[in-house]
C-alpha cells in the first residue's frame, strides 16, 4: 500500500479532505490548487470518492436529513497515503535535481 503511487486527481482529493467539503467544494478546490490545471468532471470525482471509501481514506460525515450535499474528510489512513505520496515525490525531485545538476 505504501509503494503505489496516487493519481493526481487522488491526491488532490485527498489534500482537498483535509477539511470537510462536499463534492462540488472537492472540484472547486482541486481545480485552486493545481492553478487550473486539474479540472475534475463529477463522474471522475464520484468514482475516486467511492473507490476513497471502500478503502477506509475517507469518510462521508453525518448530514443533515434535509440537505443533499454530503460531506466527506480525509481518515488517518488517507492522511498516511499522503504522507507517503509526498515522501516519493520528493525522492523523484531530489534524484532527478541531482542527476541534472551534476549535467
Amino acid at each position: 500500500m505504501a509503494n503505489s503511487a496516487l493519481t493526481e486527481a487522488v491526491y488532490y482529493i485527498l489534500l482537498s479532505l483535509t477539511e470537510p467539503l462536499h463534492g462540488y467544494g472537492i472540484m472547486q478546490n482541486v481545480s485552486q490548487l493545481s492553478n487550473g490545471r486539474v479540472n475534475l468532471a463529477a463522474g471522475t470525482l464520484y468514482g475516486a470518492i467511492n473507490t476513497l471509501l471502500e478503502k477506509n481514506w475517507i469518510n462521508a460525515l453525518p448530514g443533515e436529513s434535509d440537505s443533499r450535499k454530503k460531506e466527506y474528510l480525509i481518515t488517518e489512513t488517507g492522511k498516511q497515503m499522503l504522507r507517503s505520496e509526498l515522501a516519493r515525490l520528493n525522492e523523484l525531485i531530489e534524484n532527478g535535481k541531482r542527476i541534472l545538476d551534476a549535467q
